[in-house]
């Protein structure tokens, strides 16, 4: 590895493990040791990810029982899982108790909803089945790097895409008490979202010139947002969510709404904002409305404000597999490897996507 830290990654073939692999690519410390995937094992990554053949022309993926082997005969792993919900919980555990053996301490970070939630009852209320390893909650602290100073556990769950923009707009809100914990909020996301394998939602003919809303009320990110903002705020508040479908790839719109306990105008209300993330790099608040496009695929999330009488939106547009995955994932794992929070996700927006 030449110095620089030995990073793998779980459930390789999806769309945000194809994502990871970009960004471990232009990191200056990360290099990949281990790409890996049951489905495929041996085969070429870039037959799966044809647009990183120049980042990576002659790796393979690996079954579980090579990155067993690696994380045993290596200290200081970076593991990022982007392994489905309900799979990567057992895996990790997996490679973590072989690990334990052989005494070594790799870092994980896991992108699914598995460790998202403080209890296995918590999970099995919103996904039907059993937590696939009850015993590792513990070890993992679910939150967004923007909304958490110091971090207490040895791993990460990084909240989901449709979460992580909620959650960065309604938190300066909720933790300054400005509006009463009751929020309604719309959110469009792009095709990416629903993952690789072609469904009716995500097919292109049905998904191209059209908008519909799915799962309104009733969507399984909301009792994660819940919880990540009562630990972030110490407010239990509610969200009335109605996520839509656009017909792009890759991004997030979300607006949310809510009423002011007190009087304050649109400036004062930016104002509060950006002083919420003085320190948050990625975060621009700015008065003109967030487009999808100046923030898809980046590590940024832009936001703004309006208010009207009583009445507040807060706008905030971010790439999902960036920001809302993969990007956010690399956040965490750069401030538990203690480097720079921004490294190897600085690079802005290519536009006109």
């Amino acid at each position: 590895m030449n110095g620089r830290i030995p990073a793998v990654v779980l459930g390789g073939t999806g769309y945000v493990a194809g994502e990871l692999l970009r960004l471990i690519a232009l990191h200056p410390q990360f290099q990949l040791a281990a790409v890996m995937s049951d489905s495929q094992p041996g085969e070429p990554v870039a037959v799966a990810f044809p647009h990183l053949v120049h980042a990576y022309p002659d790796a393979r993926f690996s079954s579980e029982d090579q990155v067993r082997k690696l994380l045993c005969e290596s200290d200081g792993c970076a593991v990022f899982s982007a392994a489905p919900h309900g799979v990567s919980a057992a895996l990790i555990d997996r490679l973590l108790t072989a690990c334990e053996r052989a005494r070594r301490s790799p870092r994980v970070v896991d992108i699914s909803a598995d460790f998202r939630y403080a209890s296995a009852g918590a999970y099995a209320a919103v996904y039907p089945h059993a937590h696939g390893a009850p015993g590792r909650l513990a070890q993992f602290t679910c939150a967004l790097p923007e909304h958490l100073d110091k971090l207490a556990t040895p791993h990460v769950a990084h909240p989901g895409c449709f979460a992580t923009a909620m959650l960065l707009a309604s938190v300066p809100l909720l933790a300054d008490g400005l509006i009463a914990p009751e929020l309604f909020v719309s959110g469009i996301t792009g095709s990416t979202g629903s993952g690789r394998k072609p469904l009716d939602g995500t097919h292109h003919p049905l998904r191209h010139g059209d908008v519909y809303a799915y799962g309104a009320l009733n969507h399984r990110h909301v009792p994660e947002v819940r919880a990540c903002a009562l630990a972030a705020t110490g407010v239990e508040a509610e969200f009335a969510f109605v996520p839509l479908s656009g017909p792009f790839a890759r991004g997030i719109h979300v607006s949310a709404q809510a009423v002011l306990r007190r009087a304050l105008d649109t400036g004062k209300l930016l104002e509060a904002l950006r002083a919420f993330y003085r320190a948050a790099p990625f975060v621009r608040v700015a008065g003109d409305a967030p487009r999808v496009k100046d923030v898809a695929g980046s590590n940024f999330a832009h936001l703004s404000a309006t208010v009207r009488g009583r009445n507040v939106v807060v706008l905030c547009a971010i790439d999902n597999l960036t920001k809302g995955a993969a990007g956010g994932a690399m956040q965490w794992m750069n401030r538990m490897f203690g480097l720079a929070e921004t490294s190897g996700l600085t690079a802005s927006a290519p536009g006109w996507t």
